[in-house]
């Protein structure tokens, strides 16, 4: 048991997939027998997904401070964060729209109880948004009729600030319980997997394989860009520094990010880049780079506008307009709210697809590919946070430029 524990997640995740694979190709019987394994697993994440989607949103949106310290530093750098996840969502959307990964099997389309016709109203579906009756809403799981509550409840929170200081903190230690228990159900997640996976692979056709790989280069491909040619042109450009440079001195804290796979180890090596090397004052890297570090989900932003379109066209669900928005939003809140624990992109894919309707039949391939996508994306985590902290430096005309150019 010791040694089980020693083991990395993302290695045990990794096994699982493979024995999982193992076991669909050798033996569709055993796959069967392993169903209930899966079965219990989906049900756990089921049951996660109201509660913490209700405390990691409006926890999240406390932690951004209060009205008044969000003026100067906070306004600004909250900005970015959402500018940033609303154009990464776009990306994802823009470059799944050309590329329509999904469109190539219809194998999962019997799994839609309910394929959603072309006729949207885009207004209906904004007002839908809207919820009458919360409670109502928690118990249908009506994601999105939750996420708008929470908005208003963190806001709220936030506008009333120390009158109402009991009520975050209990709202913070709520959503630190919702986060040991998904520690719990991602500790199942392994042997949840296996079997999902071996389920999958007794049943999946090498078109669906190509479309899972052509996910995967997709969604690389958009971060790199990203990472490449936009972060540094915001740099450029809004913070009026050279981008070679920028992206030279934080080359050290996104080698660490893409080699831990974890925004929370890379955090030191950030600040100290960010106080050493690019010259920023410790009252604006001490509040953005923590912030950044829980909110600021650029890759996550990404790959939920990706997967959006992934899981509309296999499930057969109408990309209209209406949806479209809706896939923008989803990737700005989700992002902001997504859960700080290791495989939580799991957990919040669940809550994606929840959100959009869908079934949960997706979650054992998305579990099967996010090693491969996870590194990108604390990459474009971490920079955006860097790119985030010398914006506002230097828009408040805070940074030293003698120590970012020496």
């Amino acid at each position: 048991m010791s040694t089980w524990k020693k083991i990395p997640l993302w290695a045990k995740i990794l096994a699982g997939v493979v024995l999982g694979a193992i076991i669909g190709f050798a033996s569709p019987a055993a796959a069967k027998a392993l169903t209930p394994l899966g079965s219990v697993f989906l049900n756990m994440l089921k049951m996660l997904i109201v509660p913490l989607v209700f405390f990691s949103i409006t926890s999240g949106i406390c932690k951004m401070g209060n009205v008044k310290q969000l003026r100067q530093v906070g306004v600004r750098y909250v900005l970015w964060i959402a500018a940033s996840a609303v154009v990464a969502a776009i990306i994802g959307i823009i470059a799944a729209l050309i590329v329509q990964p999904g469109r190539g099997t219809t194998e999962f389309l019997a799994n839609a109880e309910a394929t959603e016709a072309s006729a949207y109203s885009f207004i209906d579906n904004v007002v839908s948004w809207f919820p009458t009756n919360i409670v109502e809403s928690m118990v249908n799981a009506n994601l999105l009729q939750i996420i708008v509550f929470t908005l208003f409840l963190g806001v709220a929170l936030l506008a009333l600030g120390e009158r109402v200081s009991g009520l975050v903190k209990l709202i913070d230690q709520a959503n630190e319980t919702m986060l040991k228990i998904t520690e719990f159900v991602i500790g199942f997640s392994p042997f949840g997997i296996l079997s999902l996976v071996a389920t999958m692979v007794s049943t999946m056709s090498a078109a669906m394989m190509r479309e899972v790989l052509v996910f995967i280069l997709l969604d690389n491909v958009c971060a790199i860009i990203i990472l490449l040619v936009l972060l540094p042109l915001a740099t450029q450009l809004l913070g009026k520094v050279s981008a070679l440079k920028f992206m030279k001195k934080v080359a050290p804290a996104l080698l660490v990010a893409i080699s831990t796979s974890s925004s929370a180890a890379t955090l030191p090596v950030s600040i100290k880049i960010s106080d050493e090397e690019l010259g920023i004052p410790e009252n604006i890297y001490g509040f953005t780079l923590p912030l950044g570090n829980t909110c600021g989900m650029i890759g996550f932003a990404l790959f939920i506008g990706m997967c959006c379109i992934f899981a509309s066209n296999l499930y057969g669900f109408a990309i209209t307009p209406a949806r479209i928005l809706q896939f923008v939003f989803l990737g700005l809140i989700l992002s902001i709210g997504a859960a700080g624990v290791k495989g939580a992109g799991v957990v919040m894919s669940g809550v994606l697809l929840e959100t959009l309707g869908m079934p949960l039949t997706l979650i054992p391939i998305l579990a099967a590919i996010w090693p491969a996508i996870d590194p990108a994306h604390t990459v474009l985590n971490n920079a955006g946070d860097l790119a985030g902290t010398v914006i506002v430096s230097r828009r408040l005309d805070k940074m030293d430029m003698d120590v970012f150019n020496k």
